[in-house]
């Protein structure tokens, strides 16, 4: 079984099939965020492959949305299996796994910057015993400027928030911390 990396599961060693199915699903951009992957966002959690090299193979994902409500895993439940049947899998199966709960830090680094580099303000990490702040100082990914206003609570996703810079007068989207 291939799972992200850090998760319990991730000792166990993935066969070579196991971890080119994960890259493969790891791959597909989110429906909602179409800039980064489901594995730089953090929500493609295991790959498993059961009987391969039979007529019987099966592979197994986990995902885990970025939370219990989200449209979007319909729609990355497809991606993936459209992804792994062209790759010749032809039973797959998706479950949506939610525990451990998806937090913001289970973005990659290159998620981050890329969500930067398109505008979107990235979460700050924080560590796992760290609350998150409740008064929060939101970089601007145009100027730079941390004198930013919210406009809204909710954006074009409800897992973003609508602010707009003061120094650049420009409106953003805010990847909201959880």
């Amino acid at each position: 079984m291939v799972s992200a990396p850090g998760s319990p599961a991730a000792a166990a060693g993935p066969t070579a099939l196991e971890a080119e199915l994960f890259l493969l699903a790891g791959a597909v951009p989110d429906p909602e965020l179409p800039v980064v992957t489901l594995a730089e966002l953090g929500v493609l959690r295991a790959v498993r492959v059961s009987a391969p090299g039979t007529a019987q193979a099966a592979v197994h994902v986990e995902l885990t949305p970025t939370y219990t409500g989200c449209p979007a895993v319909e729609a990355m439940s497809s991606d993936i299996e459209r992804v792994l049947h062209d790759r010749g899998m032809a039973r797959v199966s998706v479950e949506k796994v939610l525990s451990p709960a998806w937090s913001t830090d289970d973005i990659s680094a290159e998620g981050r910057r890329k969500l930067a580099e398109s505008g979107i303000a990235p979460p700050r990490p924080h560590g796992p015993a760290e609350p998150v702040p409740l008064s929060l100082a939101i970089r601007c990914p145009h100027c730079g400027s941390t004198d930013t206003e919210l406009l809204s609570r909710f954006s074009s996703t409800a897992c973003k928030a609508l602010r707009r810079c003061t120094a650049c007068r420009e409106p953003f989207d805010h990847f909201k911390e959880l």
